[in-house]
């Protein structure tokens, strides 16, 4: 007589518990800023939409936009940064207002996320701060002054500073290459295969920076016959600056290159590191390996 209001009950208490967590979860995804407006790459639009798709089909994130004026200086940019977990930067272009640029170095030297894409590692190069955050810069009249080429040593298995003479910034002509794990601890690279193929991508090289307080997590040999440096060139680094923790992710140059799998989960992973220390997104069944690469493509609508 008794059991059936007990199951009833039971099985109440389990439904309401389950509502809960299920309501506890979504309150708990990251909450992340895209900033663009300018860059080099006409398709900065498009790659800002690809990495917004990215993120929110992971799950894990909620994603908006803060766009600059398309030229000049736009005196009205001020991003509430501290509203977010993670700040990723599709950005390259003018300076912005001394008091965005102050809140944004506050941002991150008090905990927040930054997630530096490609290109917006050639902006602000003459920011002290912001190349500190992101380790390594290119173009934009970087040169020694800049601070060291960093570069991945085959034979010793080291990373080398080099601070001989020459500007910071170069790339050779598109193609796909092999990304090489230097550091499978992390917790951004763990579970990835040790060696994956990109797609045909832009592979910067002569990269140079401040390089403080930087781990390099993965390098791609940026060959001679393609126009590369000949050298093992950093394809993901982590940075610390403050209490505050930097992704660098310089691959991303066209829209294909962002819709490969490898891609796409260094940048959500990288974009939960930064905002919580912790990786919780899985590699995924179809991420990339040495002998074939992988691609997600967006579907049409994708685009504004």
């Amino acid at each position: 007589m008794h059991q059936r209001p007990i199951h009833f009950l039971t099985t109440f208490l389990a439904t309401l518990m389950m509502l809960s967590l299920t309501a506890f979860a979504e309150g708990e995804k990251l909450k992340a800023l895209i900033v663009d407006g300018q860059n080099n790459h006409g398709n900065w639009p498009q790659t800002t939409e690809i990495m917004k798709k990215w993120l929110q089909d992971s799950g894990r994130f909620t994603v908006e936009i803060a766009r600059t004026a398309v030229k000049g200086k736009d005196e009205n940019f001020s991003p509430m940064f501290s509203n977010f977990d993670v700040v990723i930067s599709n950005y390259n272009g003018a300076e912005w207002p001394e008091k965005t640029k102050a809140a944004f170095v506050e941002y991150v030297a008090n905990g927040g996320g930054f997630v530096t894409v490609h290109a917006a590692d050639n902006a602000f190069p003459k920011w002290e701060a912001y190349n500190e955050m992101i380790g390594l810069g290119g173009w934009g009249g970087r040169n020694q002054a800049s601070g060291p080429y960093v570069y991945f040593n085959e034979e010793t298995q080291k990373v080398v500073r080099d601070t001989s003479d020459g500007n910071g910034g170069n790339h050779g002509r598109q193609h796909a290459f092999p990304v090489i794990i230097r550091n499978s601890e992390h917790p951004i690279t763990a579970g990835m295969p040790g060696a994956w193929m990109h797609v045909k991508d832009e592979l910067y090289d002569k990269l140079r920076g401040p390089a403080m307080n930087m781990t390099v997590l993965a390098t791609a040999y940026a060959n001679p016959e393609t126009g590369g440096s000949g050298r093992h060139e950093p394809m993901m680094m982590t940075i610390n600056y403050g209490d505050g923790r930097v992704f660098h992710l310089p691959m991303g140059h066209s829209n294909e290159s962002q819709q490969c799998t490898g891609f796409i989960t260094a940048l959500t992973r990288g974009c939960e590191w930064v905002a919580t220390e912790k990786v919780t997104i899985p590699i995924p069944d179809d991420f990339p390996t040495m002998d074939a690469t992988k691609t997600r493509h967006v579907p049409k609508g994708t685009f504004k």
